[in-house]
């Protein structure tokens, strides 16, 4: 018989164990704020750097792309760490890696040394998104856990929305060498914070999901990954990180190149989206949280709920991609961001409900590395689209419809397949 996982207790965490979590909390938002900002950087420095070492859009769109080419790898490799390394010294050395990889950038570099700092970036950070949701569920039990996770991914559009400004003021009026200079500073302190202050949480909090269902201890990761909840959740993930990885590395070049704006108007515009998806993913948490307590079934508050906004956010892509410059268009632009970042935190907690809890870090990172392929195809396809379009606004504009499009079928698709409640008990009752 398989050992079953215990529920947590629905009083919660001890007082003391509660502060710490939410101290924890805190430093992973931080390590998401860096990871975010490093995303976005190359995006605000790409006039000047496309103008600097006269690259065209398609190889700017290869630099953009090499960030992602070793994620999968770092992401299924962090996961698989993340269940033997203790997570104080496990997102430490990543956070150092970020350091090394960004540092080189700060000095005069050419296409080939940019690639490959952006691919070992990748692999670096590849990992973080998938550690930081195993340490947050290890502090906060089951029906606690959908709130915490949207905060730590409200993080990732808070980085964007510091980075935008600050950065395009550095490299206004220094060089986009400093701003990686800047990151590369940054990344070392919240390391530093990080070794000195996070790591996992009390065993007890980790067990148990939100079904009803209890969960054997281990399941073959190939039956994990038959279930409908994990391949419609990768689906979702694929499209929805589509659309992000867009926006951190393409997103500031199209108001600039593709609308026209001025770097000033293009940092401030930019910060948009980031900020209203900071805003929505907490948003979102809680009402997802108090739809659970009220006894909505999971199917709803973490399946539907956030493929429903995915499917939305592909609407209003296609939309602003139709539309000229102007108010609507940016309205648009914001709310497909918002929408699409607004069911992480959720999606994250279904996968949780399936996830026997020796399993999670495993889970988390083979399913990071599956979506991460989205930012590996999106920004070329975006790259190609605009050196081979009419007009740079031309270009932009079919890519955006293709995303907008390809986002509607997948998460169409998710929405027929996540039950959380369905394939935990399916779990349970096999093994």
């Amino acid at each position: 018989m398989s050992v079953e996982q215990q529920e947590a207790p629905r009083t919660g965490l001890p007082p003391a164990a509660g502060r710490r979590a939410w101290t924890v909390l805190a430093l992973l938002v931080c390590l998401m704020l860096v990871n975010f900002a490093d995303k976005v950087v190359v995006g605000l420095s790409g006039v000047s750097m496309k103008k600097e070492l006269g690259l065209d859009s398609a190889q700017f769109g290869v630099i953009q792309s090499s960030f992602f080419w070793l994620f999968a790898l770092g992401s299924v490799l962090g996961g698989w760490l993340g269940t033997r390394v203790r997570a104080r010294w496990l997102l430490a050395g990543v956070s150092a890696l970020w350091v090394l990889s960004l540092a080189p950038m700060a000095a005069q570099v050419g296409f080939t040394t940019i690639v490959v700092c952006r691919a070992m970036l990748g692999f670096a950070e590849g990992p973080t998104v998938a550690l930081a949701m195993q340490v947050v569920h290890s502090w906060f039990p089951a029906h606690r856990r959908t709130v915490p996770s949207s905060i730590v991914i409200a993080g990732a559009g808070v980085g964007p929305l510091i980075a935008a400004p600050v950065l395009t003021w550095v490299i206004d009026t220094h060089s986009w060498h400093a701003a990686f200079a800047v990151l590369a500073v940054c990344g070392a302190v919240v390391a530093l914070l990080w070794l000195l202050g996070g790591d996992s949480g009390p065993e007890h909090a980790s067990a148990g999901s939100a079904t009803t269902t209890v969960l054997p201890e281990r399941v073959p990761l190939r039956r994990l990954f038959s279930t409908g909840t994990l391949i419609g959740m990768l689906l979702l993930f694929f499209v929805a990180y589509a659309n992000t990885a867009v926006g951190v590395s393409w997103l500031p070049l199209y108001l600039r190149e593709g609308l026209g704006y001025d770097s000033g108007t293009a940092s401030r515009l930019v910060a948009l989206p980031f900020l209203g998806s900071a805003v929505a993913v907490i948003l979102v948490g809680v009402l997802s949280s108090s739809l659970t307590r009220r006894g909505v079934r999971n199917r709803i508050t973490r399946g539907i709920l956030p493929g429903v906004m995915v499917l939305a956010s592909g609407i209003c892509t296609v939309a602003f991609a139709s539309l000229d410059r102007g108010v609507p268009q940016m309205v648009l632009l914001v709310l497909a961001a918002c929408l699409n970042s607004a069911g992480y935190g959720v999606a994250f907690a279904a996968l949780a409900d399936v996830a026997p809890v020796k399993q999670r870090g495993t889970v988390f990172g083979i399913v990071t590395g599956v979506y991460s392929l989205g930012g590996v195809v999106a920004p070329l396809v975006i790259g190609g689209l605009v050196d081979s379009g009419t007009s740079a606004a031309a270009g932009y504009g079919n890519g955006f419809l293709i995303l907008g499009l390809t986002m509607c079928v997948g998460a169409a698709i998710a929405l027929l397949l996540v039950d959380p409640d369905r394939d935990a008990a399916a779990l349970s009752a096999r093994f």
